[in-house]
């Protein structure tokens, strides 16, 4: 990294931007086209034989199996049947409509109401290739689950919407997650400082030393703020867990847990203030690697998981391990209804990305950007 000028912090006075959100969002379409047999990833393989031999798939097989994630049977049925469905540009209301090979499919989410998201971003740096938000806890990076509207990218679109292109992350912020995002507004600069990111990583897995005192060049570093349960006795501590998925309710591709067999993680945890009345210690936690939800997990796997976490208990593994059962009901859209036990995305933790140290992707200078810490978790 070229160190020809010095470290600085180029953030401009604070700014702030942000559209309240609507009561009601746009609603979705997803689009598909029906090839018999359909050889997509979900389409089980006792579906291909029968649309491939009986050549008589119907619009309710095709949603029910492919898109099993999505609703259970019945939500489809209603779904059908409210005419959201549009075969070949034509609503068709009957579930057991066959369809041909060819055949377009749209399906129309209706509008709905999201559950409640801050909407005001405070801008800590920004110049031509790159902006750096603050973000509020409980607003979500990206577009997913009940979040489609009330999302960071959202509001970035709107601020930006005279330009060519809208900036897009570079890495994750977890919705409960307060603090730093880094945004690239050209494909270069994401790629480079993708690159960053993806380097901090590879390090660790390659067993190599990041930002010791031998290698003092440093080229990414990424320092949060969290408050946890019970007091942690030694002044710093380094967690090597690795960190691997398992089945989890609720959870598709699987939940982030503490695993023997994952991907390696390094933490460095420095303790900043014990206080023994509350049982409770505010740490600074340096993450050598990008796991997800890996300071979540790593400090609840050494005892000590974040105060108010709904989801992670010690051992770095969910509070709720009940078996994995397919709720049949569904909600108002047809949708299955939100999981009872915990998931990812539920907030009530305290963990804010306080300082981000990079080299600039074009520029080559060293930048350093803070976010105000909130009162919970200043010393």
């Amino acid at each position: 990294m070229s160190t020809n000028s010095d470290e600085t912090n180029r953030s401009p006075s604070p700014a702030t931007f942000g559209e309240p959100w609507p009561e009601f969002n746009d609603g979705l379409t997803y689009r598909d086209l029906v090839r018999l047999p359909d050889s997509g990833p979900s389409f089980s393989l006792q579906a291909c034989v029968y649309a491939r031999f009986s050549k008589c798939l119907t619009l309710i097989d095709f949603y029910s199996i492919k898109h099993q994630s999505s609703a259970p049977l019945l939500g489809w049925l209603q779904r059908i049947e409210n005419g959201q469905i549009t075969v070949n540009d034509t609503i068709v209301t009957d579930p057991n409509t066959v369809l041909r090979t060819g055949a377009k499919l749209v399906y129309h989410r209706r509008p709905w109401k999201e559950p409640y998201a801050p909407h005001l971003l405070e801008i800590l740096f920004e110049d031509d290739h790159l902006i750096a938000l603050n973000k509020p806890s409980g607003l979500q990076v990206l577009p997913g689950g009940l979040f489609q509207q009330r999302t960071l990218l959202t509001q970035l679109q709107w601020h930006i919407k005279n330009q060519e292109s809208c900036p897009v992350p570079v890495h994750r912020l977890g919705r409960g997650t307060s603090g730093i995002l880094l945004c690239a507004k050209t494909k270069l600069a994401k790629t480079r400082v993708s690159a960053l990111f993806a380097e901090k990583t590879s390090a660790v897995v390659d067993n190599r030393k990041v930002n010791s005192e031998v290698n003092k060049v440093v080229k990414m570093s990424k320092i949060y703020r969290a408050l946890v349960c019970g007091i942690i006795n030694e002044d710093e501590v380094v967690i090597e867990q690795p960190i691997g998925t398992s089945k989890y309710p609720g959870v598709a591709k699987g939940l982030y847990v503490a695993s023997p067999s994952g991907k390696p993680a390094l933490s460095k945890v420095h303790v900043l203030k014990r206080d023994l009345q509350n049982n409770q210690t505010i740490v600074q936690v340096e993450i050598q690697s990008g796991r997800p939800h890996q300071i979540r997990i790593h400090l609840s796997f050494i005892g000590h998981p974040l105060l108010g976490d709904p989801l992670y208990v010690i051992g770095g593994i969910p509070k709720c391990c009940g078996s994995e059962t397919i709720d049949e009901t569904f909600a108002e859209d047809g949708g299955y209804n939100k999981p009872a036990n915990p998931v990812p995305g539920d907030c009530g933790y305290y963990l804010h990305a306080h300082q981000l140290l990079f080299c600039h992707p074009i520029t080559n200078k060293v930048c350093r950007i803070t976010a105000s810490l909130p009162n919970h978790l200043s010393c």
